[in-house]
């Protein structure tokens, strides 16, 4: 389960899953954005979470394998919605790739992990942000939810990178808690199990075998 953790961590931040820097973003999985520096600086900031609104999103990402479409709620995870909804908005996710997956098999979870418009894991959008939301008591992550990365034992470590359940996993939260859980995914979740099914290539962070591209994503 530690190893687990870890790996969650580094891909999310990348350094968040990138839960840290290669699975959530740091920790987990790193975000990160496409055109944004992978380092904080001091004068970047998230957006703020009354973008919300305070209401559901609809988010589709048209990808090399097809088209997926995310719900987001904005009532439950403000601050998570609004930061995606800003990034997809300006273009920030657009041509980047899926860089990381897991599965059952080899890391007790299954997910596939993007945002990062390095690639590396590491990258995000040039700021961080926190605290965690939404994130469940019972640590299962049910097939089709969409989370934050970030890093390992670090709530306010969420960039850009986010993760795809695409099997019911249990992440245990850690030091700082669970993973920020930001919406579902409503259709095509059929092809990130096709995804996952493919299994993982010999890169590093473990990519998945089959590329995953994020051409284009429109919410609204």
């Amino acid at each position: 389960r530690q190893q687990c953790r870890r790996k969650i961590a580094a891909g999310v931040l990348a350094g968040v899953i990138t839960v840290g820097a290669v699975l959530l973003v740091v920790s987990v999985v790193r975000s990160s954005g496409s055109s944004a520096a992978a380092a904080p600086t001091p004068t970047a900031s998230a957006p703020p979470a009354s973008l919300a609104e305070g209401r559901t999103w609809t988010s589709v990402l048209t990808t090399s394998v097809g088209a997926i479409t995310l719900e987001l709620d904005g009532s439950v995870a403000p601050q998570a919605v609004a930061n995606f909804v800003s990034l997809s908005q300006s273009g920030f996710y657009d041509g980047t790739s899926c860089h990381r997956l897991t599965t059952a098999a080899t890391d007790g979870l299954s997910v596939l992990q993007c945002g990062d418009p390095t690639g590396s894991g590491i990258g995000g959008p040039g700021y961080t942000w926190g605290p965690i939301e939404n994130a469940p008591a019972d640590n299962l992550y049910p097939a089709g939810t969409v989370a934050m990365a970030r890093t390992s034992g670090d709530g306010s470590s969420m960039g850009s990178q986010f993760f795809l359940v695409y099997e019911d996993s249990t992440i245990p939260a850690d030091s700082a808690g669970g993973y920020t859980v930001l919406g579902h995914i409503t259709n095509g979740l059929d092809l990130v199990q096709q995804v996952g099914a493919a299994g993982i290539s010999t890169d590093s962070p473990p990519a998945p075998a089959t590329p995953v591209t994020i051409e284009k994503v429109e919410t609204k």
